[in-house]
């Protein structure tokens, strides 16, 4: 049973090994090149047969500040501090998760959700965030912040079919998201919280998209 035991242990400890090569090697090619596909864009692929729209990639700082400052506020105000994880946050998440029988809220960072659209899928399972928790470190000791939150600008699923900030401005505004006006950004940003079930249009339907939305009203009107 020990020998079975170690044998086991040794074959997880060599899992863990491979996987930190392998997405650490990528990470480093991050640095200097734009993903060309992503986890959530071959998840897609396979499983459904959305029409992809035409990539737009936007450095950050082509990209609003305001836009960036929106985003940040209800998505992970504590981005630029942080390496990556918020233990607290989790903690609460899998505390509310327990109550209500089910899976709702993850508690995770920017650098989590970027970590999740470049390697992984949207499934949400334990499995994935503890993975996921694991590239987020690794994405923090070799990227800076800005380039963390650029690849998350440009390859977060914001529409059926629609990745990234630009593509989702053209896709449902036909212009740039530097010449959205501030209800149009604000709506952009809402969206991303739940961009398969919701449009710009209809996202006052969903208590929690109507919540977000008038928040960042309050706050950038």
């Amino acid at each position: 049973a020990r020998y079975l035991c170690l044998r086991a242990l040794i074959f997880i400890v060599a899992l863990h090994i491979a996987f930190v090569i392998a997405t650490s090697s990528l990470i480093v090619a991050y640095k200097f090149v734009n993903p060309s596909v992503t986890g959530i864009k071959m998840y897609r692929t396979f499983l459904y047969t959305w029409k992809f729209k035409k990539t737009r990639y936007l450095p950050i700082e082509k990209i609003p500040k305001r836009t960036r400052n929106m985003i940040i506020r209800v998505e992970d105000g504590d981005f630029y501090s942080h390496h990556g994880i918020i233990p607290s946050a989790l903690k609460n998440a899998w505390q509310f998760n327990r109550q209500i029988g089910h899976t709702v809220y993850g508690g995770s960072t920017i650098t989590m959700q970027t970590a999740r659209t470049l390697f992984l899928v949207p499934e949400k399972n334990y499995v994935r965030k503890y993975l996921e928790m694991i590239i987020a470190l690794e994405m923090e000791a070799i990227l800076d912040k800005d380039r963390i939150f650029e690849l998350y600008l440009n390859n977060a699923e914001w529409g059926k079919g629609v990745f990234g900030i630009e593509a989702a401005s053209w896709h449902h505004y036909g212009k740039s998201v530097r010449n959205l006006s501030n209800d149009e950004t604000i709506r952009l940003v809402t969206l991303l919280s739940s961009p398969i079930l919701y449009s710009p249009k209809n996202l006052t339907r969903s208590g929690i998209l109507r919540a977000r939305y008038q928040y960042l009203c309050d706050r950038y009107n």
